[in-house]
């Protein structure tokens, strides 16, 4: 086998057209779905958990599809062809985060909620000053993943066209803003469930794909992959050892353990994750749903990580570099290359399918953020804060329950909806101007960041919730807030903002916090202020509630 630098590789106008009109059909695929499904109900239930009438294969699927993101299959392979040991990092801590954390809250989660995180708050704790905060980090948390899935879509398409200017960029991502709201207003989340299962599939088979043609090319030989990619990687046995990213300093070493820290322990706080456990009729559903998601999702990863290595040993980490500096088009120029290179009707077929397949990821991804992130404002802030009010009237004993975990007060499941559907348009268009200013940072990083504030802001709330009895509100609001706040003031004072080349704004420095990742500080914080919240508050916890959550949450009596 040759051990010669790799040839440059660019794609060519050659298959420009073939992958624009596959990037068509996957526009008008989606579009139809959601036309389709979307017509049949308008109910709050239908547009926020899709009729809870999906089997646990689907929603397993489902959930891998959300979960599978622009991170992983553009950033994730990125990282690992430019960093190697250290890009592995991120897809390890994808992992791991299914295999600790969500198999412990989905069951307990699909039977205490209804729609959102804050539903399972509001059973025991029925204040609307903790729904207000718990939908806030919802949207802060979904709206930092909406932007990481929209960098890679500019970056998917800029390739596409030949061209990596930011004029292409930015057209990209403003395309990909509009559809987006098109799907969660038009479908909700039963075509979004949908376009998550086709995507879901079509992400699993193509990596297969990828992975079977990388393996024949070295005959199986995983020690000759590795080494070439060592050799090709230009950084020699740094490439497989740790610090290549991260360094051999103390700072850098505490940011790699602030991100790991994120990424195990943001899963379960993404919003986007738990609202799919309310699309199953029941909580042993939910389970088995997760059971499905961690085999998917544990397969993809490992695939990655070939599929990183197979880009650095066949293109090298210059090229990739070249082709995207934060590495977001790695995968994408290895289908070129295993499909026989520049000019070849393979390589031009296999390029246009794998570029299709990852804009149907990002299409999917973005969706189920934003109808979570408007599923937030809608049901938690606008209708449980702003216009809710406790009913005058008169309730049977059988619907009780199901009003109390909502906070509507009077306004109407239709109202509801409506303020949803107008909702995802505002934060469609903000991702849209965020990402503008984001475009040259690597998609896994900016999902790095979203899981820290999801785990300093919404994991420690849920599970003081779930299992501290002595919890009070008090102590949930300042869980959220004590999270959520330095979370983002570290990252606005961090290198990710000011100060280095790499970052938004990279001709000031204003920034004093030496990590890029917050969660080493962040998320002690909002498991600290939460429980100094419940020991000062002036209200003891409510015995009656916690009994009412724990009977529910274990036993699912009582569950919507």
């Amino acid at each position: 086998m040759t051990t010669a630098t790799p040839p440059p590789v660019a794609p060519t106008g050659d298959h420009h057209d073939l992958a624009i009109v596959l990037f068509a059909v996957v526009v008008l695929v989606t579009l139809g779905i959601t036309v389709l499904v979307g017509r049949r109900g308008s109910a709050a239930e239908d547009f926020y958990a899709g009729g809870r009438d999906f089997t646990p294969l689907q929603n397993g699927f489902a959930l891998s599809g959300d979960y599978l993101s622009a991170a992983s299959f553009l950033g994730v392979a990125g990282l690992i062809a430019l960093y190697g040991y250290d890009g592995v990092l991120y897809s390890i801590g994808f992992l791991v985060a299914w295999l600790v954390v969500l198999m412990l809250v989905a069951e307990l989660v699909r039977n205490a909620g209804r729609y959102t995180l804050a539903d399972v708050l509001a059973l025991r704790l029925r204040r609307r000053s903790v729904r207000a905060a718990a939908g806030g980090a919802s949207v802060v948390v979904t709206l930092l993943y909406l932007v990481a899935q929209m960098v890679g879509a500019g970056s998917l398409i800029a390739l596409l066209l030949g061209t990596n200017s930011v004029q292409a960029r930015t057209w990209s991502i403003i395309a990909v803003g509009g559809l987006m709201i098109v799907y969660v207003t038009v479908g909700g989340m039963r075509a979004t469930t949908w376009i998550q299962i086709v995507k879901a599939f079509l992400l699993v088979v193509g990596s297969v794909v990828l992975t079977v043609l990388l393996m024949v090319r070295f005959h199986g030989d995983l020690g000759e992959l590795v080494r070439q990619a060592a050799q090709h990687s230009g950084a020699g046995q740094r490439y497989l050892e740790p610090g290549l990213k991260y360094g051999t300093t103390l700072t850098s070493r505490l940011d790699f353990f602030s991100l790991g820290l994120a990424l195990v322990l943001g899963t379960a706080g993404l919003p986007h994750i738990l609202s799919r456990f309310y699309t199953v009729p029941t909580a042993r559903a939910a389970r088995r749903s997760t059971v499905w998601a961690i085999g998917l999702v544990g397969g993809f990863y490992l695939m990655a990580i070939a599929l990183g290595l197979g880009a650095t040993a066949l293109i090298g980490s210059a090229e990739v570099r070249h082709a995207n500096s934060a590495g977001n088009t790695a995968v994408p120029l290895l289908a070129l290359v295993l499909g026989g290179g520049n000019g070849s009707t393979g390589g031009v077929v296999l390029f246009a399918l794998i570029s299709a397949i990852a804009f149907a990821t990002i299409l999917a991804v973005v969706a189920g953020l934003t109808l979570a992130s408007s599923a937030a404002f809608a049901h938690d802030i606008w209708a449980g804060v702003w216009r809710g009010r406790p009913r005058r009237r008169r309730r049977r004993a059988d619907a009780a329950p199901a009003s109390r975990l909502s906070g509507e007060g009077d306004v109407s499941e239709q109202q509801e909806v409506v303020v949803a559907r107008i909702a995802a348009v505002g934060i469609g268009a903000a991702a849209i101007v965020i990402s503008l200013y984001a475009q040259h940072l690597n998609v896994a990083f900016l999902v790095g960041l979203a899981f820290a504030v999801a785990a300093s802001a919404n994991l420690p709330v849920l599970l003081y919730s779930l299992f501290w009895r002595r919890f009070t509100a008090r102590g949930a609001i300042w869980s959220v807030y004590g999270g959520l706040i330095p979370a983002i003031v570290l990252v606005t004072f961090s290198p990710v903002v000011s100060g280095t080349k790499e970052a938004l704004f990279p001709g000031v420095d204003f920034h004093w916090f030496p990590l890029e990742n917050p969660g080493i500080i962040s998320i002690p914080l909002g498991f600290l202020a939460g429980w100094i919240g419940t020991l000062i508050s002036p209200e003891p916890a409510d015995a009656d509630r916690f009994a009412e959550l724990e009977v529910r949450a274990l036993t699912g009596a009582g569950a919507v």
